[in-house]
């Protein structure tokens, strides 16, 4: 474990994270949480996604950006972006042997990542426009708790989807299963979305890529609100 900017990053390789989330979970749910820029950015100054963060009971980095920043401090937080934890889970030969809930895409991309995985057991649940606390979000989670299963993708926009393994996390009402808070993940595999090339990634400018596919939804994150990571990289580890 590595803490950096204050999360606990836990670190592994590619092929450890997946052996523990095939594995089986018992003992109640259990969810993991992908922290990127943005997110570290949000719960440096919102209690409520703290929070969330520390109720999850893995972290795994999912920035270039964040690791090359923990780099100067001589940290490494091994980072696995979630779209290619969901890419290596989804083509695991063992994942056919899993049920899989998958919580946020509609019938339409739900269709489509059944034809692309034929042999795995995938499980819709439809995620109507909700917020936390509202009818429609507690039934949200009823019908998820009334569900088996060993594996819940939550593909719900951050921080919906942490407040919701939170809250299915806090509630007790899973015997077992492990959720990964994986927003936009399926996006790519379904095609709705276009990935990265891979220079792009491996030189840590992913969101490069998306902020020229999507400039008028994305600048403001972008340009604005991710450069404060600098600031809050500053303020928490160059100067204590």
């Amino acid at each position: 474990m590595t803490q950096f900017l204050g999360h606990d990053f836990d670190v592994a390789s590619p092929s450890v994270w997946l052996d523990r989330v095939l594995s089986d979970h018992t003992g109640g749910f259990a969810y993991l949480a992908t922290p990127n820029v943005d997110h570290v950015v949000r719960a440096s100054r919102d209690a409520a996604v703290r929070a969330a963060y520390e109720a999850a009971d893995w972290k795994i980095c999912d920035s270039r950006v964040l690791q090359r920043l923990a780099r100067l401090k001589r940290l490494e937080l091994a980072a696995y972006p979630g779209s290619d934890l969901v890419f290596d889970l989804l083509h695991d030969p063992r994942a056919a042997g899993r049920r899989i809930a998958v919580l946020g895409p509609d019938v339409a991309a739900m269709a489509l990542l059944r034809s692309r995985f034929p042999t795995l057991d995938l499980v819709h649940i439809d995620a109507p426009m909700m917020q936390a606390g509202s009818p429609s979000w507690d039934g949200t989670l009823a019908r998820t708790e009334a569900l088996t299963f060993d594996i819940l993708l939550l593909c719900i926009s951050f921080p919906k989807q942490e407040f919701f393994a939170q809250a299915l996390k806090e509630r007790g009402q899973l015997a077992g299963g492990i959720g990964l808070c994986v927003g936009a993940s399926l996006d790519f595999l379904t095609g709705r979305q276009r990935r990265a090339p891979r220079g792009f990634r491996k030189l840590g400018l992913e969101w490069l890529f998306r902020l020229l596919s999507q400039p008028r939804r994305l600048w403001r994150r972008y340009l604005i609100q991710g450069p404060r990571i600098f600031v809050l990289f500053a303020i928490k580890e160059m100067f204590h």
